[in-house]
């Protein structure tokens, strides 16, 4: 497992018991299942980006203080240059890209995600965490299934959706494809 795992996990670890919380009680509160939560404490597994937005947003603090041990700074605004956004997933469908990593406080997360190419039939990848979400397509076709319904998508096309509900997405036509993602 890399190291950065291990070192996200013992932020994590370390917030929940400085607020005295069962690894249980806040799995059960942020609605994880607590094996899997247990599983990413422990750095046996890597959390999703949407697990690391709620738990920044349980304990008070920026994503991107949770995942880079480093405080956020800015207050006004924030520029990120092309290609200077810090990846902070290493699933390997899917490539995550912090757009707002040093803004402080912030009500969302904005993301630059990229969909790996696909070949084959191979089914989407669910998931569910707390809050709501916003994809907007920028290169390529993306198939975005969110609670059994399957819809397609297209540069320009965009989704808003629950993300309690079981959502995944994979690049369409063995291309890879880019859109951003904002996490609420």
């Amino acid at each position: 497992m890399k190291e950065d795992v291990k070192e996200i996990a013992a932020r994590v670890k370390e917030l929940r018991e400085i607020s005295e919380i069962s690894a249980e009680a806040l799995s059960q509160e942020l609605g994880f299942k607590p094996t899997e939560y247990i599983s990413w404490e422990n750095g046996e597994k890597d959390f999703s980006v949407g697990a690391l937005v709620e738990i920044a947003a349980r304990f008070k603090v920026d994503l991107s203080e949770l995942i880079s041990g480093k405080a956020s700074k800015l207050k006004t605004f924030c520029v990120t240059r092309s290609g200077q956004a810090p990846e902070v997933s290493r699933r390997p469908m899917y490539g995550y890209w912090n757009l707002a990593y040093n803004f402080h406080g912030k009500k969302a997360e904005p993301f630059l995600v990229e969909a790996a190419a696909e070949t084959g039939e191979k089914p989407v990848n669910l998931n569910t965490h707390p809050g709501q979400e916003f994809n907007y397509v920028l290169e390529g076709r993306l198939l975005i299934s969110i609670s059994g319904h399957d819809i397609e998508l297209n540069p320009g096309d965009c989704v808003y959706y629950n993300s309690t509900e079981p959502h995944g997405m994979k690049a369409l036509d063995g291309k890879a494809a880019r859109f951003l993602a904002i996490v609420f």
